[in-house]
């Protein structure tokens, strides 16, 4: 597989392709520093995968993935970054990198990451997996339904859409049919809608 290495320390990207190249399956074709380097090298070598640093000199890795990308979307890009932070990650994945790994990641993660995303697979080094993880499986907070109204009022058009009259409601909230009345004439207003019909619809709408 022919690499292309974009870091702005040379003193890393030696070391980096003695890793690589020892392999016996790594070709290390270009090298860059900067992203205008990184750019003209890609266009150069037409790379299998690109290991790209996110900080240079002129500019972000997320910067020359994007641009790589555009003139050939089919490109394989994988991040190998000091950058550890959720922000750095979800842009790096959003430029269209197929993959993210730390600089603290072992020969053997770089070479199987390399692997990985030749053959089509995306790759995350094990402490960005389990931090993206970790943010998915937060629960979602969805919007409250009509914000305008008053958890009360929410609840007395839930019922008025559900068909119930005045003194049913009051009923089944244990308050007074006028207590009632007060809150479908604050709902209609609040909601600029005419009568009891309109109101059921939008809170139909609403999903309540």
């Amino acid at each position: 597989m022919k690499v292309l290495l974009v870091d702005d320390h040379p003193l890393f990207r030696d070391g980096l392709r003695a890793a690589l190249t020892t392999s016996g399956e790594i070709d290390v074709v270009e090298e860059a520093g900067t992203v205008a380097e990184a750019v003209i090298a890609f266009e150069r070598a037409d790379p299998d995968v690109v290991l790209m640093d996110l900080q240079l000199p002129d500019g972000s890795g997320i910067d020359a993935t994007k641009i790589i990308l555009e003139h050939r979307p089919d490109a394989l890009v994988i991040v190998l970054t000091m950058a550890d932070d959720n922000d750095a990650v979800f842009a790096a994945l959003s430029a269209g990198a197929r993959g993210y790994l730390l600089k603290g990641a072992d020969r053997a993660a770089i070479l199987a990451a390399v692997a990985a995303v030749a053959r089509g697979e995306a790759i995350l080094g094990a402490g960005v997996a389990e931090r993206a993880l970790a943010h998915f499986a937060q629960p979602i907070t969805r919007p409250t339904p009509l914000p305008e109204l008053t958890d009360r009022e929410r609840e007395v058009l839930s019922l008025v859409a559900e068909g119930l009259t005045n003194p049913a409601i009051a009923e089944r909230l244990f308050v007074s049919p006028k207590t009632v009345r007060n809150h479908v004439s604050n709902i209609l207003m609040k909601l600029q809608v005419e009568g009891r019909s309109d109101a059921s619809q939008r809170a139909r709408e609403a999903g309540l």
